[in-house]
């Protein structure tokens, strides 16, 4: 069996290709970087650690890389062949790769019939529906038609803290313990693989928000509020007495949220949400504020783990969500000089204020009781 993977970075390696080798595949890793994609060749092994006090270390085998700059042909061949296709290389990316992957299953049509599921593993919602937008883009009606009945973009959950890393053996990645991946079944085509740790579902939005409002919004408050207090890692703001309560108290609002949409049960959310505490607290994860904090104009949208809880606490709630107010003025205020991303935004708020760019970036009208909550905030923190 082959799975074809996008993205052969510490997520693809220490995550998902980790996962379909374990569950048989053959995994070959489609890359731009030819130095990683040169290792993999010559070495057709990697390790993964686990980030713990055991450090307990797998050999991942049976992998190989194609450089898709220097070798597109090869891509285009491997997708016709593979039994599975993910990817993991950033939202931003998929655009980019849309293009190789829609020619390798027009190629991949000229040889066979077999079904084929595209596997978007991105930190965003819908990204598999999103790839789908960007490869239909470059087909013309008829073969709309035809991917149709034999191709099929499932969206996904994906979580795990996979921090930065500088290691000596260049393959190497170290990846916390805790992961979870959820697939849409109800959107896929053929046989649902049998792949160990991922779990298929008829119904993914719930898991989606359940994520994307518990270590999303979590980790972002943790990150924002932190580079507010000059700290370094996430592992500081957790143990700074202010961030944590704040962190709390906002993932208490976001999760009373997802219990009166989903009907959660409010005693094994809280559990969740110890959880994902005590990941955000491992000793032995040195995960830079900076690498979380990243593209806070994204992250400040209007369905994204900041102001989407928020603003949907407004809708199933009494009552204000004050803490996540916090961390959404924290990160109207995130000017990291390092963050293109970050200077865009700051230059945004010189030029519409504070009010124009929470209705620009984040969505919210004048009229919306999140908004002054916010300016309310932003006051507070100067």
């Amino acid at each position: 069996m082959l799975a074809v993977h996008f993205g052969a970075g510490n997520i693809g390696r220490g995550f998902i290709g980790s996962l379909l080798s374990n569950a048989g595949y053959q995994v070959c890793f489609v890359d731009v970087n030819a130095e990683i994609v040169n290792l993999i060749n010559e070495k057709q092994e990697y390790r993964v650690v686990l980030a713990d006090e055991k450090s307990q270390e797998t050999i991942v085998k049976n992998v190989k890389a194609i450089n898709s700059i220097q070798n597109p042909e090869g891509v285009l061949d491997a997708i016709a062949a593979a039994d599975i296709v993910t990817t993991a290389v950033g939202p931003n990316v998929l655009a980019i790769i849309s293009e190789l992957i829609a020619n390798g299953l027009r190629k991949r049509l000229e040889q066979t019939d077999k079904p084929l599921n595209v596997i978007a593993c991105e930190n965003m919602i819908g990204g598999s529906a999103f790839l789908k937008e960007k490869v239909y883009k470059k087909l013309s009606e008829a073969e709309k038609q035809q991917f149709d009945q034999y191709f099929a973009f499932p969206n996904a959950a994906v979580d795990r803290i996979v921090p930065n890393q500088s290691n000596e053996d260049k393959l190497m990645v170290s990846v916390e313990p805790f992961y979870e991946w959820v697939v849409d079944q109800s959107q896929m085509v053929g046989e649902i693989p049998d792949i160990e740790g991922v779990t298929f579902v008829n119904d993914l939005k719930p898991y989606i928000e359940r994520k994307l409002f518990t270590v999303n919004t979590g980790h972002a408050v943790a990150a924002y509020l932190g580079f507010q207090a000059g700290l370094k890692t996430i592992k500081d703001a957790m143990e700074h007495s202010e961030v944590t309560q704040t962190v709390q108290e906002a993932l208490k609002e976001s999760g009373s949220v997802l219990v009166k949409k989903y009907s959660f049960d409010y005693d094994e959310h809280m559990k969740y949400v110890k959880k994902i505490v005590a990941r955000f607290t491992n000793p032995y994860i040195n995960d830079e504020i900076p690498r979380v904090a990243r593209g806070p104009m994204r992250k400040l949208g209007p369905n994204d783990r900041l102001v989407g809880p928020a603003v949907q606490y407004y809708e199933y709630l009494e009552g204000q969500p004050v803490h996540l107010a916090k961390g959404i003025a924290a990160a109207l205020q995130y000017d990291f000089s390092q963050d293109e991303e970050a200077v865009k935004m700051q230059e945004k708020v010189k030029e519409k204020g504070y009010e124009g760019t929470l209705e620009e970036v984040c969505g919210l009208t004048h009229e919306h009781p999140l908004r002054s909550l916010v300016l309310e905030q932003i006051k507070l923190i100067h």
